[in-house]
């Protein structure tokens, strides 16, 4: 019997497998992860930012584990020798109402423990000679990181202490079996005495086919970037974002210049056709029917359709994502912009359509299913993975 069973390739997978070693160095666990590699969804389509903290709920989990998660991560990567920066970022107000929002975001970030800097309108110009905005804070705390290279670290920390990682495994079931719990995959049974289940994308379809009600269903959407072509990169110097909507679910177009030089802008948010579809030709019959049938879908579709329908006329015209970006960098022309990649966030939703906004945990004896881990579950890897370990640390 394996004393531990980690389902789940990502950061948050890898960060429970090495946090549940930690916490008993003579119990080398076991990693499953169905595709070919790791790192292979959410963790390697994101846009590389170790986020500080500042938009979360005060008090909420997300709050606690985003500041104390940017923190780690940043010691880890100096630890394990992988580059990352920390160039802060601006978030930017462009009109009056915003710049009521930005006096807003300045009390969160006070809550959360975030230090924030109001700029003066020479300070913007210095950093982002090209922004025209009304106000800006600073945060100076914001980094930036490639989290496959920590997905990498993560894996050989892992293997360093004597645990396994089997790729091409498809879990199918985690269900208890006497003092344990019984995974069952498209090769073989395996016994555990602890599995955590970090599914991402698939991590309903897995709780209900572990007879479980995971009281959600996962609703992909789409994130899709476009960057800046060689040569006009010099538009954008740092991480830039706007002031988020409180009325609204995403944060906005922002624009980011990676560790890599890469400059994007995005991202979007549509729904997606595939619970993995990263393009609008990418379609699963099951994951568009499950989505259509969730009511769910609807009352969120109700609440949030005219954005919605902006997004994606973003998506379809690439002309909407320059035109809403030049209201922060009004020299960005269209031909300034070439499509990039995309990611596909797992975004829980309950039944009544509202989405879930926080880190959300199911627990079944000695197995614990997460069943929502939004952003910043990146940056917050590292305590998520102990917070977990400390869960099932009983089992």
């Amino acid at each position: 019997m394996h004393p531990t069973v980690v389902v789940g390739g990502g950061v948050v997978g890898l960060s429970v497998a090495r946090a549940l070693q930690r916490q008993h160095p003579d119990r080398p666990g076991l990693v499953l992860e169905k595709e070919d590699g790791l790192a292979a969804h959410q963790t390697g389509h994101n846009s590389g930012v170790i986020h500080s903290g500042l938009y979360y709920a005060p008090g909420s989990l997300k709050a606690r584990l985003a500041v104390e998660g940017a923190a780690s991560l940043k010691a880890y990567c100096e630890d394990r020798g992988i580059a990352y920066d920390v160039p802060g970022k601006l978030v930017v107000a462009t009109s009056a109402r915003e710049m009521a929002q930005l006096d807003r975001l300045e009390g969160v970030g006070g809550q959360n423990g975030v230090p924030v800097r109001r700029l003066s309108a020479a300070e913007v110009r210095e950093r982002e000679p090209h922004l025209r905005v009304s106000g800006a804070l600073e945060v100076a705390s914001t980094g930036r990181v490639d989290y496959r290279d920590v997905a990498a670290a993560l894996a050989a920390e892992i293997r360093e202490a004597g645990g396994e990682i089997r790729s091409g495994v498809t879990v199918a079931s985690v269900k208890p079996a006497g003092s344990g719990a019984r995974v069952r995959t498209d090769q073989e049974t395996i016994e555990a005495h602890r599995v955590a289940v970090c599914a991402g994308l698939q991590s309903d379809r897995l709780a209900r086919a572990s007879g479980l009600d995971p009281g959600v269903r996962i609703l992909p959407f789409r994130g899709e970037y476009s960057e800046l072509v060689p040569g006009r990169e010099f538009l954008v110097q740092g991480l830039v974002y706007p002031v988020p909507d409180p009325d609204l679910p995403f944060l906005g177009v922002h624009l980011t210049r990676g560790i890599d030089g890469t400059v994007h802008i995005g991202p979007n948010a549509v729904p997606a056709l595939a619970r993995e579809g990263y393009s609008w030709s990418d379609v699963v019959p099951r994951d568009v029917w499950e989505a259509v049938s969730y009511p769910g879908s609807w009352r969120l579709a109700r609440k949030y359709g005219k954005t919605g329908a902006q997004e994606i006329v973003r998506s379809l015209r690439g002309k909407a994502l320059v035109s809403a970006a030049r209201g922060m960098l009004p020299e960005l022309r269209a031909q300034d912009v070439r499509k990039s990649g995309s990611g596909v966030r797992a975004q829980a939703v309950t039944r009544d359509g509202k989405l879930v906004d926080d880190f959300l945990f199911l627990r079944q004896g000695p197995a614990l299913h997460v069943l929502n881990a939004p952003s910043p579950a990146a940056t917050a890897c590292l305590p998520i993975g102990e917070h977990i370990a400390r869960e099932l640390g009983a089992a």
